[in-house]
This record gives C-alpha cells, sequence and structure tokens, in this order.
C-alpha cells in the first residue's frame, strides 16, 4: 500500500460503495465496537484529558453520537471533495481543544500520534468485532481495511505516517500502546459507569422517564459488562477493571446474536435513520414524526403507569422538585433546570470556556460553517464568555458554578449575548437576503418553519430571530426551536 494516498497496492480504489469500512456502518455490531473503542480513546491519557474538558458526551450524548456518525459518513465519502472538506472542519475544531490535566500534563488535539491513536482504536475494534461474532476477517480483507483507516488518516494529517505501514507491524504497535501508554483515565471510568448508568433519554423517549429508567436499569449494567470483557487483557488488568462472572460468555452472546442480523433482508437496518429517528423533537415536520408521536404518546402512557406501580423517589411531595415542576408547567425552567440542561454543556457541574465552545460547535456544524463565518461565531460566543465570567465568577476561579449562577439571578441578555444572536443571524441567512426563508429555519433547527408563509411578511427577520434567541437564553422558557438545539440530550 502507499503511505498517504487512496489505493491500494494493487490500485482498487479505497472509499468506494463497497469499502470493507462503508459495509459496517448498518452493522448492528458496530454500535459495541464503537463503544469499546471510545474507551480505548479515553483511556489515552492526552485525548482522556481533551474528552474530559471539552466533550458534550456526557450531557448530550444522543448529540454527540449524530454528530460523531455523520462525520464519519462523510470521512469515508466517495467524493474527496466531501471528505477534504470534513477533514478541514475537524481540524479546525480539534485545533481549538488544548490544555493540561489534572496532573499538568499538557495535551493537544492536534497532536498527531494521539489522532493515529484514535484511528488505530477503530481499526483495530472493528477487526475484534468480527472475530468475536464469530465472523473473522479473512488476512486480505484485514489488510485492504487497514489501507482505508490509513488513507483515513491522511485525509486528516496529510500523511498516514504514525501508523506502520505494515499490518503486521500494526499489531506490534498496538500492543505497545496498550501495555505502555494507557490509563484508568476519569474519562475512560466515566463511559463505563457513569454513562451507561445516567444516560439520558433520546428525544423520541421523552416524556417517559419511568419506561427509559426501567430499560436503562436492566441494559446499562450489561452494556458495561460486555465492553469490560472485551478490552484487551493488559489493559483490564493495569485498571483494575472487574469482571462480572459470566461476562465473557455474555459478550460472546451478546456479539454473536448482532452478527445474525446478517441474515435480514438488505435495508432492515439503517442506522442513519435510526439516529435520525432517536434525535426527532416533537414539533418536527418530518413524515416520521407523525409515527414517533403516537409512539410516544404510548409510552407516556405505559411511563404513567409504571409510576403508579414503582414510584420514582422525588417525583411527589412538595420541595424543590415541585417548584420546578411548576416552572415547567408555565414553559420556564428553574434557574438549576437551565444551568443543567442548557448552560453546562460538558455535564462537569460548572459553566466555563468549554460550554461555550460546545455551543458554538454545535451551531456551527447545524449550519455547516466554513470560515470565516466559523470564527466570528466562536469569538462572539468567546465575548460572551468574558461577559458572564465577570458578572458571575465571585470566587475568582475562572468558572461559574451552579451556585453562582443561581444566587446572581442573572437574565443574561447583555451586549454580548445580543451580539452571539445577531452573528448567528448572519450565519443562518446564507444568502444575505436580510431574513431567514424556510429553508435556511430548517438547516439551524432541523425542522419545519413554523410560520404564516402565505403571508407578504413570511420570513424570519433579524429583530424577531434575536428576541426569540434572547428570550430563551435569558428567560429560561422551554418548548421552543432552541430546546433540541442547545438542551436535548
Amino acid at each position: 500500500m502507499t503511505t498517504g494516498t487512496t489505493q491500494t497496492a494493487d490500485g482498487a480504489t479505497l472509499f468506494r460503495q463497497d469499502s470493507q469500512f462503508r459495509a459496517f456502518f448498518d452493522d448492528p455490531r458496530w454500535a459495541l465496537a464503537i463503544i469499546r473503542a471510545t474507551v480505548l480513546e479515553a483511556a489515552h491519557p492526552q485525548i482522556g484529558a481533551a474528552l474530559a474538558d471539552n466533550s458534550t458526551f456526557v450531557a448530550h450524548p444522543w448529540r454527540r453520537l449524530r454528530n460523531t456518525f455523520l462525520s464519519m459518513r462523510r470521512m469515508f465519502d466517495t467524493d474527496p471533495a466531501v471528505r477534504d472538506r470534513e477533514a478541514a472542519r475537524l481540524n479546525r475544531l480539534h485545533a481549538r481543544m488544548s490544555g493540561s490535566d489534572s496532573r499538568g500534563r499538557a495535551y493537544d488535539a492536534m497532536d498527531r500520534a494521539t489522532r493515529a491513536w484514535v484511528v488505530a482504536t477503530l481499526f483495530e475494534s472493528a477487526v475484534t468485532m468480527c472475530r468475536l461474532s464469530g465472523q473473522p476477517l479473512d488476512q486480505h480483507s484485514m489488510e485492504r481495511m487497514y489501507a482505508e483507516y490509513r488513507a483515513y488518516l491522511a485525509t486528516l494529517d496529510g500523511d498516514a505516517a504514525e501508523l506502520p505501514e505494515d499490518l503486521s507491524d500494526f499489531w506490534r504497535y498496538f500492543d505497545r500502546v496498550v501495555e505502555e501508554e494507557l490509563e484508568n483515565t476519569e474519562a475512560a471510568r466515566i463511559i463505563l459507569y457513569r454513562l451507561f448508568d445516567h444516560l439520558p433519554a433520546p428525544a423520541l423517549l421523552d416524556g417517559a422517564p419511568a419506561v427509559w429508567a426501567v430499560g436503562r436499569a436492566v441494559v446499562s449494567p450489561l452494556l458495561g459488562a460486555i465492553t469490560v470483557a472485551s478490552l484487551p487483557e493488559p489493559y483490564r488488568r493495569k485498571a483494575g477493571l472487574a469482571e462480572m462472572p459470566g461476562a465473557p460468555f455474555l459478550m460472546q452472546g451478546a456479539y454473536l446474536a448482532a452478527g445474525l442480523t446478517r441474515f435480514l433482508p438488505e435495508g432492515w437496518i439503517n442506522a442513519e435513520a435510526i439516529i435520525e429517528t432517536l434525535s426527532l423533537s416533537p414539533c418536527s415536520d418530518d413524515p416520521r414524526a407523525r409515527t414517533v408521536a403516537a409512539l410516544r404518546a404510548r409510552l407516556r402512557r405505559a411511563s404513567a403507569l409504571l409510576r403508579l406501580l414503582t414510584p420514582l423517589s422525588g417525583d411527589t411531595g412538595p420541595g424543590p422538585a415541585s417548584a420546578t415542576s411548576t416552572a415547567t408547567h408555565e414553559g420556564r425552567r428553574s434557574a438549576e433546570e437551565f444551568f443543567r440542561q442548557v448552560l453546562d454543556q460538558t455535564g462537569d457541574g460548572y459553566l466555563d470556556w468549554p460550554d461555550l465552545a460546545a455551543m458554538a460547535r454545535e451551531l456551527a456544524t447545524r449550519l455547516d460553517l466554513d470560515e470565516p463565518a466559523e470564527t466570528r461565531l466562536y469569538d462572539a460566543f468567546a465575548a460572551w464568555w468574558r461577559e458572564l465570567q465577570a458578572a458571575l465568577d465571585t470566587d475568582g476561579d475562572g468558572r461559574v458554578s451552579a451556585d453562582e449562577y443561581a444566587a446572581a439571578v442573572p437574565t443574561l441578555a447583555g451586549p454580548a449575548l445580543i451580539r452571539v444572536a445577531e452573528v448567528l443571524f448572519d450565519a443562518a441567512d446564507k444568502d444575505g437576503s436580510g431574513t431567514i426563508d424556510s429553508h435556511e429555519y430548517r438547516a439551524l433547527f432541523r425542522t419545519g418553519f413554523h410560520r404564516d408563509l402565505t403571508t407578504a411578511d413570511s420570513a424570519y427577520r433579524r429583530s424577531a430571530f434575536v428576541g426569540d434567541f434572547l428570550s430563551f437564553m435569558s428567560g429560561r422558557r422551554t418548548n421552543t426551536p432552541y430546546d433540541p438545539l442547545l438542551a436535548d440530550a
């Protein structure tokens, strides 16, 4: 194979429709493999620190899943222009992530060796996935898929020199990193022991907390046990990961069962359609929304029945829960809810720059922004963070706690937030017409334009857009188009 190219040694073009990687996109086994790969990524000190400081995978896992899936689709697209554009976007995103971990060690999301490890975990987990499901890849298929992953890395970094050229050398490289560099990082522990146990419901199951809680209570420990059992033994030993009795058999059974889906008719499982359906908001005008709405109504009834049979703590009685319910009923969030659902994007219990950067990142992703519009949006959020820090950070620790936010009873609608709204409007107004039409509205909110399009004044004007944005951010209102954009999981 040729380093940094998109061709194998026999001249077969990579990234085509029948590529080895693309064959796994709609494979249910891939879900198990991705979780495993993510743990191995998070166990790397640099990646673990970057995830802990910047990622929204704890507070907004479903949004993160959707964006990651779409990014990988683009990175393996048959059109080189699509791949190059996505690589440029990812590089801009990663260039904004650097810092130090709790032990003072520096991390940089653009570090080439670290990025190579991410690609290595995806490849190795795909090979392991096939082996555990009783369908091991033959040598030719394995080498071809490795060439695809090296080409993926080359698209990002300009070459694939950080990964060994020969597959035989790759296995020695992988074992060395596992044994010498991986650690029991906080990010890896969160994924294994916190994320599964506290995974928020996707939009599809919103409003049926009892149904989701029961399902999560059953699935979460099993998923955690399967993931731990599938990890390399040297890492399990180093990290002191407890293995549940019978976990290897459970893991083997899960992969085998997922592998049986290959006998289903082609097209029955479509990962992109599943992820999109899970992400549908209640106000979406997607044709599938009617079916989802009916399903959601049934889930609410089932949830109500479960509440009667097994009341959840905090659902009844006086106190803060009642105040929260009242606020929500009136179309407003309490300060605590707003802080947790909207401001604390990373889920670490504090508001700081990575939280606002995550908002900017999500908005830029939705609008598919290029430079310089992307930088203008980040700069506007950075100015808002400086304004918030000056107003709310009373103890001077460089971040805002939930108590500091609640005690200040802020309106948040200062000049910097108004500037954020104006920059966001300009970014959404792709044609520069001074209004947001139905197509531009859908690009941002992923739902229909809920305004009267039959009148002459049907477009979304700047003043109305800025007012609605400020109403959401400072008035803490619920049931707005911004909920699925910034508040939903």
